[in-house]
């Protein structure tokens, strides 16, 4: 068959198998060395007596952690409330949303692991870099309604034996697979229809690499919408097929899953405004100068 609804099929059905696919083999993995690693012994690392380090290994810790911003939040307050500094929390806060195992796998399945490296590795310096920013702001007194708790010793935890891990890895893939599976599969189908049918002359003139204001709007534009990787990056793809920017893509990409409206909303919970707009100003800028450095590399 020819035609735009064979190219909307033919893209839904090779993106679908091969996602799933990667996505079942590397969640196990991560899932192996997420074991390794208990919250008290999480809270170890965290706290690290030097400088900096904390922040390099709170964004580590993002990668192998929940997939929205939503369900990182609670880990966030327990990290806040456990008298982690604030810094290395907000480390913490911009990496597990925008950096996780279903991005890397997803955009290395759509456009190979050149791209999904460097985007692992800008994402990792925009959260280590925002959340070094925020920590020497000195901004604790904006947060509100939290009292750190006294930290507790570290109770001495019994190993889980390989068989517990590999049970634990199993279920543990299952479970991320029904939670993303729709998403990713909505994703993809929204994604087919862009491949098909969205007009590759209008993408280029609005949102192509020659124009400079593409990347900040595709920012903005995507901070009042609320998705995951496996929800967007469907679209990232079709919509780079289609001519436009691959950094003004990303840009709108790390927008949606680092820097939604249902993340503000519950933290306005706990911070104050000023806060609020402080972090997203910071993480946003490092959105925008990643997605124009996309732009420029990437050919």
């Amino acid at each position: 068959m020819s035609g735009r609804l064979a190219e909307a099929i033919n893209f839904f059905i090779y993106d679908t198998a091969k996602i799933f696919i990667l996505l079942a083999v590397i969640i196990f993995v991560v899932a192996i060395v997420r074991s390794f690693f208990p919250a008290e012994r999480a809270r170890a690392i965290l706290s690290h007596e030097k400088k900096y380090i904390g922040n390099v290994a709170a964004a580590l810790l993002g990668i192998v952690t929940p997939f929205c911003t939503c369900s990182a939040i609670p880990l966030f307050l327990g990290f806040v409330e456990a008298g982690i500094p604030l810094g290395v929390t907000f480390s913490f806060l911009i990496s597990s949303p925008m950096i996780n195992e279903v991005a890397l796998v997803m955009l290395w399945g759509m456009f190979g692991w050149k791209i999904a490296v460097i985007y692992i590795a800008s994402g990792f310096v925009i959260a280590v870099v925002s959340g070094i920013v925020l920590g020497e702001l000195k901004l604790e007194g904006l947060l509100e309604n939290i009292e750190p708790k006294k930290r507790a010793t570290d109770a001495l935890l019994a190993e889980p034996s390989w068989k517990d891990r590999f049970r634990y890895a199993w279920r543990y893939t299952a479970d991320i697979l029904r939670t993303v599976g729709p998403f990713v599969v909505i994703g993809i189908a929204i994604g087919a229809f862009i491949h098909g049918y969205a007009p590759q002359d209008l993408l280029v003139k609005y949102a192509g690499k020659g124009n400079w204001l593409a990347v900040p709007v595709a920012t903005l534009i995507g901070i009042p919408l609320y998705s995951n990787a496996a929800g967007t990056i469907p679209m990232v793809s079709a919509l780079v097929e289609k001519g436009m920017g691959i950094g003004t893509a990303l840009a709108f990409m790390m927008a949606v899953t680092g820097l939604s409206l249902p993340e503000f909303l519950i933290l306005r919970r706990v911070m104050k405004t000023r806060l609020l707009l402080i972090f997203a100003a910071i993480v946003g800028i490092g959105i925008i100068f990643t997605g124009y450095l996309f732009n420029l590399i990437v050919l």
